[in-house]
């Protein structure tokens, strides 16, 4: 593989975390597990999926970059950046060097994950019959999601170009327990990269159950569609999008939160998140916290709302009021909540995807369009539509999803722009970081840099 092995070999193959004795009066230290003796029980699986959760959820993954690299890369000064964190500057100006700290790190730690699970799938045949299918399935919701994630920042996207013969990022489907050459991987295309993601969650959707024991904090049935729903849109392939976000619309797993505020409180998401990040004041960090809330609520105030974005909601629209001010700035206030779970893929997505892939295909598998786009705007209390078009959905997702993530991604797919910047232009997709280009020579750069 490339050189962030190196860095995280030992902590992936073991799993990283310490774990519990089972007989208080006889402590032994098990912050890490020799590799001699790794992954020879069941127990020892257990751990290291857990260290890929741990993974999953660092501020450099899903716990908060993965969003705000698709908001600040797609932003057309809807928001300003305000920090002085250069390296997240750089993305807001779409002037990402290579040597981009924050671009690395999401490289470095997205592969860490991935190699978590994959020492997790490298060792199922310890693990009972009775959770073996589960903790498979959850192994390969990590891979798959995360695949999806790093061929969407630091690839072409579907939408451009040939995805066959476009370099996306290497495929590494085994688990790495010592470094060769044979280990520096070119990069597989964006086709192949999309189609292993596919088959993770494939796979991890008839492998999960409809609930855990850990609640939406760990990958379940309706996780697994709900991510394929959004590979399938980028895709454009419309069909199996619609089939997805609809089998876990009719689930019986979720429901709209009753209020817009409640979507984003610990105490009453809990029925509309399909997965998120846990974050508690013991363990887990919410970057989304760190940069996109005000000082008042324990954030840095970096990103802040301009009135251009608010004017957008509609009079009565709950969510266009879902802001707060501190000074002469405006923050959203999402991520108020310091010790908040961080959403990766909330149920009012589901509704959108159904509406927007029916509406393509002349449909109306679960809804008709306006029904569902209805649904979404009624919880807000925004004036319902008599008609939709693909501009009033577009928006509604817009409007819906703010902040968390999804800006980018709508704008490749739809062939839409930055401004002035074309949706395939080189510096709306990330560099491949130096320092894996360096080491690794199998590797290509992306063009423009």
């Amino acid at each position: 593989m490339n050189s962030s092995i190196k860095h995280w070999l030992y902590a992936g193959t073991v799993g990283m975390l310490l774990t519990a004795c089972g007989n208080r009066l006889n402590v032994v230290p098990t912050q890490s597990i020799e590799q001699s003796q790794a992954l020879n029980t069941e127990q020892d699986v257990q751990i290291t999926l857990t260290g890929a959760y741990d993974g999953l959820s660092d501020v450099n993954v899903y716990g908060g970059e993965i969003q705000y690299t698709g908001d600040l890369l797609g932003d057309n000064r809807d928001v300003v950046f305000g920090g002085t964190y250069a390296a997240i500057d750089e993305i807001w100006r779409k002037a990402v060097t290579t040597s981009n700290t924050y671009t690395r790190d999401f490289w470095l730690d997205g592969y860490n994950a991935i190699n978590r699970a994959n020492n997790v799938l490298s060792a199922l045949d310890k693990v009972g019959q009775a959770n073996r299918a589960n903790i498979e399935g959850q192994a390969l919701f990590i891979r798959g999601a995360l695949y999806f994630e790093l061929v969407k920042a630091f690839a072409k996207d579907w939408n451009d170009g040939t995805p066959a013969s476009n370099p996306g990022v290497p495929l590494v489907l085994t688990a790495t327990n010592s470094v060769t050459e044979a280990d520096y991987r070119a990069r597989n295309t964006v086709a192949e990269v999309y189609t292993q993601a596919i088959a993770d969650l494939t796979k991890a959707e008839s492998d999960l159950p409809a609930t855990q024991l850990g609640g939406n904090g760990f990958a379940t049935k309706g996780a697994a569609a709900a991510m394929l729903a959004r590979i399938y849109l980028q895709q454009k392939n419309y069909t199996a999008a619609r089939d997805a976000a609809n089998r876990v619309i009719t689930s019986g797993q979720y429901s709209l939160a009753p209020n817009f505020a409640d979507v984003f409180s610990d105490a009453t998401n809990g029925s509309e998140m399909i997965f998120k990040i846990i974050v508690t004041d013991q363990d887990g960090a919410n970057d989304m916290n760190t940069f996109y809330a005000s000082a008042l609520n324990q954030g840095r105030g970096d990103v802040r709302v301009q009135t251009k974005f608010r004017q957008l909601y509609g009079t009565g629209d709950v969510r266009g009021t879902f802001f707060n001010t501190a000074g002469q700035n405006t923050f959203t206030s999402k991520y108020n909540d310091q010790y908040g779970d961080v959403p990766v893929v909330r149920l009012a997505e589901m509704y959108l995807i159904r509406a927007e892939t029916n509406l393509r295909l002349n449909t109306a598998v679960g809804a008709t369009p306006l029904a569902d786009v209805n649904l979404v705007r009624a919880r807000s209390k925004a004036t319902p539509l008599t008609s939709v078009d693909l501009a009033a959905i577009l928006l509604e997702r817009r409007l819906e999803l703010a902040f968390e993530g999804q800006q980018l991604a709508d704008i490749k797919r739809t062939a839409g722009s930055v401004g002035t910047t074309a949706y395939n232009a080189n510096n709306l997709v990330l560099p491949i970081p130096q320092r894996e280009i360096d080491t690794n020579k199998n590797l290509v750069q992306n063009p423009g840099y």
